[in-house]
């Protein structure tokens, strides 16, 4: 969809008509998280519009020192639209971040790390334009409850799909018994998917902030669900996960019910990913495309494939950054981990959607989750593949069997590479293999990420007991 405003004069001219009361600045920070400030609409001018707001980034986890916290809130104007869950009329501005230290993007703000990703390949000649299409799916639940002491640890989730509940006596209500059951969610009609109304009302609003709806549906797990949205040059992809997460998180909450993107909520049950579309594009020219080939990708396509392989362990730090990640990526839940490509087959790392045309050829990434920063997973990606072109890489494959049904020692036996299976494997990865990020990341980023998500997530999780390891382990 066209933006609501395309500059400043027509921002003003915008928030006039909508009676705006609030200008509300977003940025991201390195987790993917969105934070925010609000300004009154009657303190906002044209010049801090064009020149930035100033707030305090040492607050902010993993970036600035407490010496030097000053920094800018620099809007993107075109990015404008109206908060649609607001009581006061409130106008949303996405924002990168500049270094008042440096005179320059801020190193550490993904946005701009993802803008210069891309000024990266315009500046080697590969490519001027980088689309992507992420596909995030969600859980609903009624309820959910969590315990992290030092003497217990524990979690309960609940939706009305569970087939745990099929014997629940419900004060308020009789028991309907239609369930998906687990693994049994993908496609079942009413009253099988209790969903229907939330996703509709989901999917206008989306359409309200900006973005070009195509589907929703019911995913296969209990209480899962996905609603697919039309693919965007890296950066405005990237802001729609954003808003695509904060709308289906709020039409959850207002309807009195919990969404998570969390990769693997349900033991035994199908996880949430990010499937990624990815192409690139010169001169307004399909380079994925060449007709004839399998699967009409070209040559540059299936470089760019594998570097993605190649520099999977550091690619997976950002990609799937979560120890939660790797529950999913274990065979049998439709997450492969298996780094080959394959026509149409679902059970390979790389897939190539099938029956596409000249402007539509295009790869699909089917291990990333959204626990990743959408700017830093598509970046990490784009980087790693203009590295495999650049070093003309080929990838192992096509391979059209059901991969799943691979043993382990048939796949090492192929030489088949796997996605790491821990997040420690993944950053330790990173630590190893980061010269092809150079170009655009920096190594005060890298070091700063790594060491954050070793801090905040690998430390934490590795000395922690879990209930399953009372059950093996207690009676030793």
């Amino acid at each position: 969809m066209a933006n609501f405003v395309n500059n400043i004069e027509e921002f003003f001219t915008f928030c006039e008509e909508n009676d705006v009361q609030f200008v509300d600045l977003r940025f991201t920070d390195i987790k993917g998280a969105w934070h925010h400030l609000t300004y009154r609409y009657s303190a906002v001018n044209a010049e801090n519009l064009e020149n930035g707001f100033p707030f305090d980034g040492s607050s902010i986890e993993a970036w600035q020192p407490i010496n030097k916290s000053d920094m800018i809130l620099k809007p993107d104007v075109p990015t404008a639209f109206l908060d649609p869950f607001t009581a006061d009329p409130t106008v949303i501005l996405i924002c990168d971040i500049y270094d008042i230290y440096k005179g320059e993007l801020y190193e550490k703000c993904p946005r701009s790390i993802a803008k210069k990703a891309l000024k990266h390949a315009e500046e080697i000649g590969i490519a001027d334009a980088a689309y992507f299409g992420p596909e995030n799916e969600f859980f609903i639940f009624d309820d959910v409850r969590f315990v992290d002491g030092i003497n217990e640890a524990g979690y309960r989730v609940d939706t009305e799909e569970g087939e745990w509940n099929s014997n629940t006596n419900y004060e308020d209500m009789y028991n309907t018994a239609h369930r998906p059951g687990t693994k049994g969610g993908y496609f079942p009609v009413q009253p099988t998917d209790s969903m229907v109304d939330m996703r509709a009302e989901m999917m206008q609003v989306l359409e309200q902030v900006g973005l070009e709806v195509v589907l929703g549906h019911h995913e296969v797990a209990q209480g899962q669900g996905e609603i697919g949205i039309v693919f965007s040059d890296i950066i405005t992809a990237s802001d729609n996960v954003q808003k695509y997460k904060y709308v289906v998180k709020m039409i959850a909450h207002l309807n009195g019910k919990t969404a998570t993107f969390m990769p693997k909520p349900l033991y035994g049950d199908n996880g949430n990913g990010m499937h990624v579309h990815q192409s690139l594009w010169k001169d307004g020219k399909n380079l994925f495309y060449t007709e004839g080939n399998y699967g009409n990708l070209s040559e540059l396509a299936l470089n760019y494939a594998a570097g993605i392989f190649k520099h999977a362990k550091a690619v997976a730090a950002f990609t799937n950054a979560s120890t939660n990640s790797y529950k999913r990526l274990i065979p049998g839940f439709e997450a492969p981990s298996i780094l080959t490509y394959s026509s149409q087959n679902r059970s390979a790392a790389c897939r190539i959607p099938y029956g596409a045309g000249e402007k539509a050829t295009r790869i699909e990434m089917r291990f990333p989750d959204s626990t990743a920063c959408p700017y830093l997973a598509f970046a990490v990606m784009m980087m790693a593949g203009l590295d495999g072109i650049k070093h003309n890489m080929t990838p192992v494959g096509p391979m059209d069997e059901d991969l799943f049904e691979l043993t382990l020692d048939e796949i090492r036996e192929r030489g088949i590479q796997q996605m790491p299976h821990t997040l420690r494997e993944a950053l330790e990865g990173l630590i190893a293999d980061n010269d092809f990020l150079k170009p655009v990341f920096t190594d005060e980023m890298i070091n700063t990420y790594q060491a954050y998500k070793f801090e905040r997530d690998v430390f934490p999780d590795e000395g922690r007991p879990t209930a399953y390891e009372f059950k093996t382990t207690y009676q030793c």
